[in-house]
Parts: C-alpha cells; sequence; structure tokens
C-alpha cells in the first residue's frame, strides 16, 4: 500500500488513471476467479461444463440480501460490531447454501447420466441453469434490488484521481485466503490428492480404494461453496444484485476458465484476473459497450494459437 501512496503523488495524470484502471480490473478479477474455480473444479472432476453455476452464484446473492434483511444489518440502529458479526454468520451460510444445493443437483440429475453421452449431461446443466434462474425470479422478482452498503467507501488516497477504498481491500482480503487455502487442500490433504487421482483416471484410481462417487459429490459441494463465498463478496462490493446477473458473471468466469486452462486451479485465477484487467482498461479506454467483445476477442486469438488456455499445459495439479 505504501508505495502505491507514494506513486500516487508523484505520477503524472495519464499513469494514475492506468493505475486506477489496473485496481479496478484486478479486484473485479479476483471475484471472477472465484467463481471460475467452481467450473474449473468440476470440468477437471467429470469433464462437465456445469452451465448453472453462474445461476448457482446468483441464488447465493439472493439468499445473502435476505439474511441481511433478517439479521437487521440495513437498519439504521445496526451498530458495526453488530454487522461484523452478522457479515461472519452470512458467509458459512451462504457457501453451506450454495455448496447444498450443488451436490444435490449433481446426485439427482448428473450422476445418472456419468456414463452417457456428454451432450447428456451439457443440455442438463443448461436445463439446470434455467431452473435455477426462474426459482431467482420467484425469490426476488424481476426487477435488480439494492444491497445496503455495510462495508464503507473510505479511500486510502488522498489523490481523488486515485480511489483504493476499504471495500477494494475488504474483497482482496476474503478472496486472496480462499484461493490459498483451496490451492493448499488441492496440493497436500488427502482429499485433495484423491481429487487429482480421480481426474488423471477415475478407473484407476478406484481400484487404488478411492471412492469416486464420494470425490466427484465433494468437489460438486466446494465448488459451490466458493460460489457462495463469491456470492456474499458480490452483494456486498456491488450492491445490486439481481435474477440475470448469473449469466453474465456465469459467462466471464467461464471464460476466465477457459483462457487459463479449464480444469486447472492457477489457470483458473490467472484468467480471472486477466478478464478483469480487460474489461477495466477495455471500458476506460475503447468504451463500455466494446469491453465485452474486447474480452472475447482476445480469447479467441489466445486459443488460437494456445488451445489448452494459458497455463492447461504447464501445470500438474488438475481436479
Amino acid at each position: 500500500m505504501l508505495p502505491l501512496l507514494a506513486v500516487a503523488d508523484t505520477a503524472p495524470d495519464w499513469f494514475t488513471f492506468f493505475l486506477q484502471q489496473c485496481i479496478n480490473g484486478l479486484t473485479y478479477g479476483a471475484l471472477i476467479a472465484l467463481i471460475a474455480l467452481g467450473y474449473t473444479m468440476v470440468y477437471g472432476i467429470i469433464g462437465l461444463i456445469n452451465f448453472a453455476h453462474g445461476d448457482l452464484f446468483m441464488l447465493g446473492t439472493f439468499l445473502a440480501l435476505t439474511l441481511i434483511s433478517a439479521f437487521g444489518l440495513d437498519t439504521p440502529d445496526a451498530s458495526s460490531g453488530a454487522i461484523a458479526v452478522g457479515l461472519l454468520a452470512i458467509f458459512p451460510i451462504a457457501a453451506v447454501f450454495c455448496g447444498a444445493l450443488n451436490l444435490a443437483v449433481d446426485r439427482i440429475v448428473y450422476k445418472p447420466l456419468r456414463r452417457a453421452p456428454k451432450l447428456a449431461p451439457l443440455v442438463s446443466a443448461i436445463g439446470v441453469s434455467f431452473i435455477f434462474q426462474n426459482i431467482g425470479l420467484l425469490w426476488k422478482g424481476p426487477a435488480d434490488l439494492s444491497v445496503p452498503s455495510l462495508v464503507p467507501r473510505t479511500d486510502f488516497f488522498s489523490d481523488p484521481t486515485l480511489e483504493f477504498t476499504v471495500k477494494d481491500l475488504f474483497l482482496t482480503l476474503t478472496v486472496l485466503p480462499i484461493m490459498f487455502g483451496l490451492t493448499l487442500l488441492v496440493k497436500y490433504t488427502r482429499l485433495g490428492k484423491s481429487m487429482r487421482a480421480v481426474s488423471q483416471n477415475p478407473t484407476a484410481a478406484q481400484l487404488m480404494g478411492i471412492h469416486v462417487e464420494r470425490v466427484i459429490g465433494n468437489t460438486f459441494a466446494m465448488g459451490g461453496a466458493l460460489a457462495g463465498f463469491a456470492s456474499v463478496i458480490y452483494a456486498l462490493y456491488i450492491n445490486t444484485v439481481g435474477f440475470q446477473i448469473g449469466y453474465i458473471n456465469g459467462l466471464y468466469a467461464f471464460t476466465a476458465a477457459v483462457l487459463g486452462g479449464i480444469g486447472n486451479i492457477p489457470g483458473a485465477v490467472l484468467g480471472g484476473l486477466v478478464i478483469g484487467l480487460v474489461r477495466s482498461l477495455g471500458a476506460a479506454y475503447v468504451g463500455a459497450r466494446w469491453a465485452t467483445a474486447i474480452i472475447f476477442g482476445i480469447l479467441i486469438v489466445i486459443l488460437i494459437f494456445r488451445p489448452s488456455g494459458l497455463l492447461g499445459e504447464r501445470t500438474r495439479e488438475k481436479v
């Protein structure tokens, strides 16, 4: 933080503007990376593109908004301590909700289709996505909803052209430990080793005594839990939720997973950060209407030269 403060005081305006767009892009990219991990984990295990993941994330934002109101955190009488305790409770509740829902979908919809042609579970995932969207529509209605601003927007910089708020710091300090913990889990725990074994060869893993279906179920539960964490962070950071947010954020997250090398955890993180940077810089220098087109244009160019994604061939830890 101190080097950024020093740079902000002495840098020319064009550089502070560029730096601001990089900060915006990296913070949003970290959030996209958190959602992308759910896509890449499931694909790494069973080769399924779970198109319902974005809408699962949307339902998590609705639950977060409901709990904020139920806990009375949106009232003027709510103290800072009560808000902090309430948010600490909302994070695990949303994670359990999304994790359990994702696991239920796997057991009910995807598990009976394990040995079916790949098109069958893919179409089923699209169907689950529409079901989730309609559940969200019935739950909160068609209009976008405002989420109370519970995290302050206090700026660390005195320079009005550069902004890094408490809200940005909150997002960063929440997302990074989750990603770091997930990496440690996959690399060093028994479950993580089982996940890597199943991703490489499910039949051989089963012959070695690994309960493949249990590993798949745990992967869906963990992917859903990550979507639950991301949904609370999104609601508190963006402050607007709606039943259609799962589509665009899920699309960005899926693109990030493909860009980084789908099935690859570090690749999903890298892809999310790249998507965030390209989106922010594209909107600032070219125009917001072109941001999505620029993202997918760059994705096409990269995939032409590296079809497996940026880290698709370099990293062995796949789940």
